[in-house]
């Protein structure tokens, strides 16, 4: 078949191919998408063009905390008025973002890059523990660990996991309060009762 079977023009197909690789977006909406940016003025379109490009390019990771930063150290980790003696351990940025959305937390985050899953190969070595626990050595002997992940299975491990790494440091080891049902996601958990296992978070029991 002709490339151009399908679609009038081989650029607008990589187009609608290219939008299309993104998680929810078929094909239809893909191309309806594309065909939108084409009505636009030529500046915005590189302007959309130019944000992604830094998005692959200039996005960093803060180096304490492994949350998307424009710099080496996120807004977070560089507040002054933040609670850096109480660490809230997550498993994604848009954790961060959730968490962040209740307006109840002033302490900082450590963000994993996922969670324990043998199935899916992803083992305690694949993730930010190793910088966690060098963290909590940093506390001192005081502070507060906060293990908010999902609580599935696999959420559960990883906690169980953490939990052993760090329980002879001398920090208080506490997980959010079960207004949450069991395997949910942070993500997806509105902002009421996210805020409210937060503050009525207890301490983690194995």
């Amino acid at each position: 078949m002709l490339p151009y079977e399908k679609y009038p023009s081989q650029i607008l197909q990589d187009a609608v191919e290219a939008i299309s690789s993104l998680p929810g977006v078929g094909s239809r909406s893909a191309l309806r998408l594309a065909l939108h940016l084409l009505r636009q003025p030529s500046e915005n379109i590189h302007h959309f063009a130019s944000a992604i490009d830094r998005l692959a390019d200039d996005v960093r990771y803060c180096r304490t905390c492994r949350m998307i930063a424009d710099t080496e150290e996120c807004a977070i980790c560089a507040d002054t008025s933040r609670d850096h003696s109480t660490i809230c351990v997550v498993e994604s940025v848009r954790d961060v973002m959730s968490i962040e959305a209740t307006g109840q937390y002033r302490g900082v985050y450590h963000v994993l890059g996922g969670i324990i899953s043998p199935i899916s190969g992803v083992g305690p070595s694949d993730l930010s523990i190793k910088e966690l626990v060098e963290r909590v050595r940093g506390l001192a002997g005081s502070g507060e660990v906060i293990l908010a992940l999902s609580g599935d299975v696999e959420g559960e491990t990883t906690s169980f996991y953490i939990y052993r790494q760090i329980e002879g440091l001398g920090v208080k080891v506490s997980t959010l309060a079960r207004g949450l049902g069991f395997g949910d996601d942070l993500e997806y958990a509105d902002s009421l009762t996210l805020g409210r296992s937060i503050i009525g978070r207890q301490p983690f029991k194995m």
